[in-house]
């Protein structure tokens, strides 16, 4: 028996009971922060297995870190737990039901994510017992990646300092082990504060604070002709200071999400956004405050541990899938607009594209990328990723084509084959750490190769050190999203 097969054993045999955890953990569908029943659960299951559980880590309410053995290497597995607002669907349901208006929903997967982790994390602790190996595993329970940046956090109080190397995974729609980068991010909030008046009788006595906002607006949209390739600017308006037009609006403000490649873009972006906003107020007579809220770094891939996980996953392979599953994500398939459908083909190409139409679970690994792929978007696993070498894998636990944050991702989160992909994931991080255990040349190979892709640079948390972790008596629960 191989390795993957010792490991694949380990995890079976405990499959009932973490499909089980994944899909309470999908009823409970919390939202950044507030993730106090899924991370009771977790740390629950990692205490009965034998795991030394410390909570409320990086002063994050939700965040643990579970810690099973001794001496090195040390090993990082991080779970996820977190929910999405407005996502709320009924499962197996393949048309929009929610279960309550505008409730919650796992639009992300992450009631997978958090479970997939925690057997890769369960089955390293088995096999580290069965095979009396020392080296230590660690299950970092990181709350809030919608919008909360929990990792982040993590990173900044030096949570990952005695780390080794880090593994992670996500949902999706295809088998791949990820070869990527991401962009960095800094998330902010803009509040204009001015003079209110009656905007018939008193106009020239009011300055309009959302008068400022739509300013900044403008002049941010005007800015993105000037900004490098790759970078991002995002915005909402959270207050427009009223409902009733003949008042002039005395507050108004606008959140803001501002990507770029690299920590150092991001921060010069900022500032340009600020003077935007600086002039807007200028030109209304009104004040602003800004506050950064939340950041994280650009993901740092790493071939080394990513070559030996997709030797694994290969090895492995994608469970197979029965009628019911195939007929449930025809039906999903089906939700998809044209153009969604469209786009499977950039994915995948065009034959994988034609037949994953006539079964849309894809059952195939994609090869690893030979260059890093640009995702776009920004992850708080990056923030790991700059202390130590990390790799992540996906798997298909959705219909092919499923956007992210959607009620469709919902409708599937507790389907069979959503569950076969989990364990894969699981099984699929559990294997690689084993590797790197086993062979300690892998993990002086993946450092090296850290240091050179850092090429002098050093971790230095964008999250600005006067920032904690929002706690509920005060949280404010807005609903940005990375």
């Amino acid at each position: 028996m191989n390795l993957t097969e010792k490991i694949a054993k380990l995890i079976d045999e405990k499959s009932n009971n973490y499909k089980d955890i994944s899909d309470k953990i999908w009823e409970f569908a919390e939202t950044r922060f507030d993730e106090f029943q899924s991370a009771d659960l977790l740390c629950e299951v990692l205490q009965q297995e034998e795991f030394q559980v410390e909570r409320g880590v990086a002063n994050l309410e939700t965040g643990f870190i579970g810690t099973y053995g001794t001496g090195k290497p040390v090993i990082a597995i991080l779970g996820e737990y977190d929910a999405l607002a407005g996502l709320s669907q009924v499962a197996g349901e393949a048309t929009y039901q929610p279960i309550i208006a505008n409730g919650n929903g796992h639009g992300c997967g992450h009631n997978l994510l958090g479970v997939g982790a925690l057997a890769g994390a369960i089955a390293v602790k088995d096999y580290l017992v069965q095979h009396k190996l020392s080296g230590t595993v660690k299950y970092y329970g990181c709350p809030a990646e919608e919008s909360g940046y929990g990792k982040s956090f993590m990173a900044r109080e030096g949570l990952f300092k005695d780390v080794d190397i880090a593994f992670s995974w996500h949902p999706g729609t295809v088998n791949t082990v990820m070869h990527a980068m991401s962009n960095a991010v800094i998330h902010a909030h803009f509040k204009f504060k001015g003079r209110s008046s009656h905007a018939a009788a008193s106009p020239h006595l009011g300055r309009s604070a959302l008068d400022a906002v739509e300013l900044m607006n403008v002049g941010v949209n005007y800015l993105r002709e000037h900004i490098i390739d790759g970078a991002r600017i995002h915005y909402a308006v959270t207050n427009t200071g009223g409902v009733a037009p003949n008042v002039v609006q005395a507050e108004a403000e606008v959140t803001y999400l501002i990507r770029a490649p690299k920590p150092d873009q991001v921060k010069s972006l900022y500032e340009r956004v600020v003077k935007c906003a600086k002039g807007a107020a200028m030109m209304t007579e009104t004040t602003v405050d800004e506050q950064i809220v939340g950041s994280c770094h650009n993901l740092i891939p790493n071939k080394t541990l990513e070559t030996i996980m997709d030797q694994h996953m290969n090895e492995l392979g994608y469970p197979e899938v029965t009628d019911e599953d195939i007929r449930f994500a025809k039906d999903i398939f089906q939700t998809l607009s044209e153009e969604e459908k469209g786009a499977i083909a950039l994915q995948v190409g065009n034959d994988f594209a034609r037949k994953l139409a006539e079964k849309p679970i894809a059952d195939f690994v994609i090869p690893l990328a030979k260059e890093p792929i640009s995702i776009g978007g920004s992850t708080d696993v990056a923030d790991v990723s700059w202390n130590v070498p990390t790799a992540q894998c996906t798997t298909s636990t959705w219909a092919v084509g499923t956007p992210f944050h959607t009620w469709q991702v919902v409708a599937q989160g507790k389907s069979n084959y959503a569950h076969q992909a989990m364990l894969l994931a699981g099984k699929t991080i559990a294997s690689t750490a084993i590797t790197a255990i086993e062979n300690p040349e892998v993990i002086e190979q993946a450092k090296n190769e850290l240091k050179e892709r850092l090429n002098g640079e050093h971790y230095v948390a964008l999250i600005p050190e006067e920032l904690m972790p929002p706690k509920l008596s005060v949280m404010k629960k807005d609903e940005t999203y990375v």
